[in-house]
């Protein structure tokens, strides 16, 4: 792990590998080690991987109050400044995925790709608000514990939950360890994030969305209408996962982002 200081904040990330940079960001209220399948695997594939962690989380600053997207895509610009990173395919799941979006909807030109896994594009509902404002508050009068356990079956599929205890167990910790000021930051930023299902049919970099089969939180039919609103997106449904499919069936998931990958124009360096 690295760190690096970045505004008012210190961010750690994971920079593994050399190549055409992938960025992954994390989703709520995990940190950077989700990716861990994901990393290992395009590392050894010839690809630079850089996975930090959302300020909130793991080894960055807690920042109490209240965390826009903007300010999270803000810091990931900070981050791949500090590493000279220019432009990059950069990938999000659930909460990071709409941190990628606001991410292309600020710095459109600084993306080769994009990834969406498992993750939404419209703003939150009355109702919706309602609840991450309400969770905000329980997770810091009650800690991450009882959160933890009482999502972890909708985190990943419930079956996957006995079936990958591994995983099961590392998706817990990740969720047992989070900073409760930081996910009710991130909680009440959410509520506020923007509709951006208008940006998406103004995409024009490739794209790929993927969603696991028995994803609760954001279902099948999120993930067609942002495949069906991105032009010339791609779209991949991965059976018997549930919301984490990069961690629930880590081979399909890198399988179908390596396909993807192959098909990107190459990168065009100062040099060529």
């Amino acid at each position: 792990m690295a760190s690096v200081q970045c505004g008012e904040i210190t961010v750690a990330y994971e920079d593994k590998g050399s190549g055409a940079p992938l960025v992954l960001i994390h989703g709520h209220p995990f940190d950077r080690s989700m990716w861990r399948p994901q990393t290992a695997h395009f590392s050894r594939a010839g690809m630079r991987v850089i996975a930090p962690d959302l300020r909130g989380y793991g080894g960055s600053s807690v920042v109490p109050g209240k965390t826009l997207l903007e300010t999270f895509a803000r810091d990931v610009a900070a981050l791949l400044d500090h590493l000279g990173i220019e432009r990059c395919v950069l990938g999000g799941l659930s909460m990071g995925g709409q941190i990628v979006m606001e991410y292309y909807r600020q710095f459109p030109e600084r993306i080769r790709g994009l990834l969406l896994a498992d993750t939404f594009a419209a703003a939150d509902t009355a109702e919706g608000r309602a609840v991450r404002l309400r969770t905000a508050e329980r997770l810091l009068a009650e800690g991450m514990d009882g959160y933890a356990h009482e999502v972890l079956p909708k985190m990943i599929a419930p079956a996957n939950v006995t079936a990958l205890p591994t995983v099961a167990e590392h998706v817990l910790g990740m969720m047992r360890n989070a900073s409760p000021e930081g996910a009710a930051a991130a909680l009440r930023g959410r509520a506020e994030r923007r509709d951006y299902t208008g940006l998406l049919p103004r995409i024009t970099v490739p794209t790929l969305v993927v969603v696991g089969t028995e994803d609760e939180f954001t279902p099948v039919a999120d993930a067609r209408a942002i495949h069906q609103a991105t032009p010339g997106s791609r779209l991949t449904v991965i059976q018997g996962a549930g919301h984490m499919p990069n961690l629930e069936r880590p081979e399909e998931f890198n399988a179908t982002l390596t396909e993807f990958l192959a098909t990107m124009p190459a990168q065009v360096t100062p040099e060529d």
